[in-house]
């Protein structure tokens, strides 16, 4: 048994994590590159196939490969690609979930064992893998929910709840909740699922709530300040002189980024107010279209630009939008966005065109919601904000980023790194 005041070593098994070198999730980098301040050792197991870059890194039969440049250690797993094949990504998934156990039986023979996995969905299978290592070594799994499996494909009515597929899916869901030793939820409002199943102990079921935590998504704030000021992105449009509306993210039917089109159908009339779209993704072409057809000038599409000079574009907005579908998720929980806390510490006022629950906009005053998701309300919602008397308007972004602090890893770290502690140190 391990001093527990000894080096302890983390396993992240978290399907599209990557360095901040690639295009994927980093959430499982800035907490472990944060944990070794607190004398953690951590290793993310991830798949080789880039979800957002649309790239593999294995192209030959290499069981994976190992990956050090950024300071932590990943293990890259060798799974097929799919490139926006429904079923290539199913299999993409088995493939990962398949491979963990051997790939992590394999690396642990040439490093240390860990004292602790963390399994992070969205894909339950995930987790279905770490509770099962986890248990082979005997240490504690901690799952890490970031969306609800199978319940946004019955919102998207992909799937019917009381169909077979969708009671096995509730039915797997239900072991995992019950199986993990914790449960680390990304929005504030997350565990109220538990008791909506009744499969919470207070509502008759069999998981405990005690061991689950919240921890949401983040910012860097020191790394993005410094970005801010040093990763500069030439565009005139950005230094322009013009009341700028800056959405930066992806471009799908869940973004509803159309419903910005239609806003700036409406504000033709105001030729100082300018959209700028940071981001790619299938709707892209539909959207150059648009534009051209419906001779929408006052909207720009930027396409893809490398997340080192977000903090730049954002920092030189008028108003940052998070653009949401109200109908395709469930918004009543919060939001675990990155984009959100860094549209925070930009220090500029930000529009929702979503009402979430438990919102860290209206909790600190830094920007609006809309009631109502249409065009009409999101065009007044812009004018409110525009015609807003300029010590006003400072104080909303500057609300903002004191709501960041809240949100930067270094706390959100401290968080995660009281919740290891508690499970090690119970498995001891």
């Amino acid at each position: 048994m391990k001093n527990i005041d000894s080096k302890k070593n983390i396993w992240i098994f978290h399907h599209y994590a990557t360095p901040p070198s690639m295009n994927g999730f980093t959430r499982p980098f800035d907490f472990g590159i944060k944990l070794k301040d607190y004398n953690y050792s951590t290793t993310i197991f991830a798949a080789s196939y880039l979800h957002f870059a649309e790239q593999n890194l294995i192209e030959d039969e290499t069981l994976y490969i190992e990956e050090d440049s950024s300071g932590l250690p990943f293990v890259f797993i060798n799974t097929p690609g799919y490139a926006g094949s429904g079923k290539k990504r199913i299999l993409n998934m088995l493939t990962y979930f398949r491979k963990l156990f051997k790939v992590s039986k394999e690396y642990e023979k040439t490093h240390e064992k860990p004292d602790l996995i963390i399994a992070s969905s969205p894909h339950p299978l995930t987790m279905i893998a770490g509770i099962k290592i986890a248990k082979r070594y005997g240490i504690p799994c901690i799952c890490e929910v970031r969306d609800f499996w199978p319940e946004v494909f019955f919102m998207g009515d992909k799937l019917k709840k009381d169909s077979i597929i969708g009671k096995i899916l509730l039915k797997g869901e239900h072991w995992i909740y019950k199986n993990a030793d914790g449960i680390i939820f990304l929005k504030e409002g997350d565990v109220q699922y538990l008791t909506d199943e009744g499969w919470s102990k207070p509502s008759g079921g069999d998981v405990d709530l005690s061991k689950c935590y919240y921890i949401n998504n983040g910012v860097d704030i020191e790394k993005f300040n410094d970005q801010m000021d040093s990763e500069v992105l030439e565009d005139k449009d950005l230094k322009s002189d013009k009341f700028k509306i800056v959405y930066a993210g992806a471009i799908r039917p869940v973004n509803n980024v159309d419903n910005i089109l239609d806003t700036a159908n409406l504000l033709k009339e105001y030729k100082d107010i300018e959209f700028l779209i940071y981001g790619q993704g299938n709707m892209l072409e539909h959207l150059k279209r648009r534009l051209e057809n419906e001779n929408i000038s006052n909207v720009k599409l930027k396409g893809y630009v490398d997340k080192r000079y977000i903090p730049y574009i954002l920092s030189n907005s008028s108003i940052n939008l998070l653009n949401y579908s109200q109908t395709q998720y469930n918004w009543s929980r919060g939001n675990s966005s990155n984009k959100l806390f860094e549209y925070m510490a930009s220090g500029k006022p930000i529009i929702s065109t979503v009402k979430m629950g438990y919102s860290p906009i209206e909790k600190y005053n830094c920007g609006l919601s809309l009631e109502g998701s249409s065009a009409k309300s999101l065009k007044d919602t812009i004018l409110k904000i525009y015609n807003m008397p300029k010590d006003e308007y400072i104080q909303m972004g500057e609300n903002g980023k004191k709501g960041a602090r809240e949100f930067d890893y270094i706390e959100l770290t401290k968080k995660l790194k009281n919740v290891i502690e508690k499970h090690i140190n119970n498995n001891s």
